[in-house]
C-alpha cells in the first residue's frame, strides 16, 4: 500500500501518457527587442541588459585568460581529477566519431569525379547555463567536442554572478577544455552578441548548448543569421522496467532528472503493476530525503508518471512514439529490447548504465534532443561542428555526356541559360 510521506504526492500510475512537458514560455516580442537592441548598440546594450536582468555590472565582456587559469588551480585535486577523467572520455569518444567521418572521391564516369570534404565550422559559441545549477559539465560536453572536430575558434557564453564573473567551476572547465574565449554574458543578450557581434565579441557561425526558454526563443529568432544545434525544452527521462529491475535505482534516476527543473519530465514504463506501485513508493521515500526536493517534487507532481503496459513490445512502442531525451532500459535481455527502440536522444542499456553517468563522464555529449526531436535528430556530436561539402571535377572533354543530359533537363524546366551553360562543356554542341 502506498504511504504518503510529509504531504508528498505519490508518483501517478497512469494508463496513458500526458503530453510532453513544455517550458514556461518566453515573450517573443521581448526577445526580439533585446536582439535588436544588441544588434544596434553592441556592447552598451549587452551591459545594460545584463545589469537589468542579471544584476551584474560588466567592465570587460571577455574573461581574462589568467582568471580562467587561476580558477583551475583553485580547484581541489579531487575536483581537477574528476574534470580530467570526464574530459578524457569525452575527447576519446569524439575522436572515434571524427575518425569515422571520412572524405572520399568517386569516379562517377570516366574522367568525372565527385567527392566530399569534411570542414570544421570556423567560429562557434557554446552556451553554458549558469542559473539554478551552473553546469561545468556542459563546458566539457560542448567545447571539447568542437575542438576534436577542428573548430579553430570556440567562445563560451555564460551568465555572470553579481560580481561580474561567471561561476568559478565553469571558468575552470573552460580553461581545462581549451576554450578560445569566455564571455560573461547570458540570456538573450548572449545569443544576440554571438549572432551579430559587438565591439568586444566576434560573431560566430553556430550557437550550441542548452538554455532556458528565453535562450531557446532567442536561438530560434537568430537561426538563419547563424546555425543552431537544436531548440531545447525541459529535460526528459523514460525508464523501461520489468520485475527484474531495481526500483531504488529507478527512483534515483527519475529524481535525477526531476531535480533539474519543475518542468522536467520523468516517466517510468512497466509491464508489471506491482513494479509500478513499488517505483511510486520508492520515489516518494527518496524525495523525503532529497535536499533538492522542492524542485523535484514539483516536477514529479506536475509531469511525472508511471505507465503500465501489457508487454515488452508495448514498452518499445511507447518509447518510439515518445522519443525521450534519455531512454533507460532496466529489463531482462536489455539488449534485445534496446534493438526494438529506435527513437531517443541517448540510450542507456541495463541497470548499471545510469543516465547520470552519461551526464558527466561516459563520453557522448549530454546535449540531447528533447520534445520528440529524437524522431529526426541525435545529440550534439562531432558532426554538429563540421560541414560536409561536395566537390566535383572533370577532365577536359570528359563532361560531354553529362552536358547533354543537363541541357535536356534544363529545357524541360524552361531554363535556357542553364542548358546553354551545360552545352559549353560539350564541344560538339555549343550554341549561340
Amino acid at each position: 500500500m502506498q504511504r504518503h510521506l510529509q504531504g508528498l504526492t505519490p508518483m501517478r500510475i497512469v494508463d496513458q501518457l500526458p503530453p510532453i512537458a513544455t517550458a514556461s514560455s518566453a515573450d517573443p516580442l521581448r526577445v526580439s527587442q533585446i536582439l535588436a537592441d544588441v544588434r544596434a548598440r553592441g556592447d552598451a546594450a549587452v551591459r545594460e541588459w545584463t545589469s537589468r536582468l542579471d544584476g551584474a555590472q560588466l567592465d570587460d565582456l571577455t574573461v581574462p585568460p589568467e582568471v580562467l587559469e587561476a580558477a583551475w588551480h583553485d580547484l581541489t585535486p579531487a575536483e581537477q581529477q574528476a574534470l580530467d577523467h570526464a574530459a578524457r572520455n569525452i575527447t576519446a569518444f569524439a575522436a572515434a566519431q571524427r575518425k569515422h567521418l571520412t572524405e572520399f572521391t568517386i569516379e562517377i564516369e570516366p574522367g568525372v569525379v565527385a567527392g566530399q570534404r569534411v570542414l570544421p565550422i570556423d567560429r562557434v559559441a557554446c552556451y553554458v547555463p549558469g542559473g539554478r545549477y551552473p553546469l561545468p559539465s556542459t563546458v566539457l560536453m560542448t567545447v571539447l567536442i568542437a575542438k576534436v572536430a577542428g573548430v579553430p575558434e570556440i567562445a563560451v557564453f555564460t551568465p555572470p554572478s553579481k560580481g561580474g564573473l561567471p561561476d568559478r567551476y565553469i571558468l575552470a572547465a573552460a580553461w581545462r577544455a581549451g576554450a578560445t574565449t569566455v564571455h560573461p554574458i547570458g540570456g538573450v543578450q548572449a545569443v544576440a552578441a554571438a549572432a551579430y557581434g559587438t565591439e568586444s565579441v566576434r560573431p560566430v557561425h553556430l550557437i550550441v548548448g542548452p538554455g532556458n526558454a528565453w535562450v531557446t526563443e532567442a536561438k530560434r529568432q537568430v537561426y538563419g543569421q547563424v546555425g543552431i544545434d537544436a531548440l531545447a525544452g525541459p529535460s526528459e527521462v523514460m525508464v523501461l522496467a520489468d520485475r527484474s529491475a531495481d526500483v531504488q535505482r529507478i527512483a534515483a534516476d527519475l529524481l535525477a532528472q526531476a531535480e533539474h527543473d519543475p518542468d522536467a519530465q520523468a516517466i517510468a514504463v512497466t509491464d508489471d503493476p506491482t513494479v509500478a506501485d513499488a517505483i511510486s513508493q520508492a520515489v516518494t521515500e527518496a524525495l523525503e530525503r532529497l535536499p533538492t526536493r522542492a524542485v523535484a517534487a514539483r516536477s514529479i507532481a506536475d509531469h511525472g508518471c508511471i505507465l503500465v503496459v501489457p508487454d515488452r513490445a508495448a514498452m518499445a512502442a511507447v518509447a518510439n512514439q515518445r522519443a525521450p531525451e534519455h531512454l533507460e532500459i532496466h529489463v531482462e535481455d536489455a539488449e534485445g529490447l534496446a534493438r526494438a527502440c529506435t527513437a531517443y536522444g541517448g540510450l542507456f542499456i541495463g541497470g548499471d548504465a545510469a543516465e547520470v553517468l552519461g551526464d558527466y563522464c561516459t563520453g557522448p555529449s549530454h546535449v540531447l534532443p528533447t520534445g520528440g526531436a529524437g524522431h529526426y535528430t541525435g545529440g550534439l556530436s562531432v558532426y554538429t561542428f563540421v560541414k560536409i561539402v561536395s566537390t566535383q571535377a572533370a577532365l577536359p572533354g570528359a563532361a560531354a555526356g553529362l552536358a547533354r543530359t543537363a541541357a535536356t533537363l534544363a529545357r524541360i524546366e524552361g531554363l535556357e541559360a542553364h542548358a546553354r551553360a551545360a552545352e559549353h562543356r560539350d564541344p560538339n554542341r555549343i550554341r549561340t
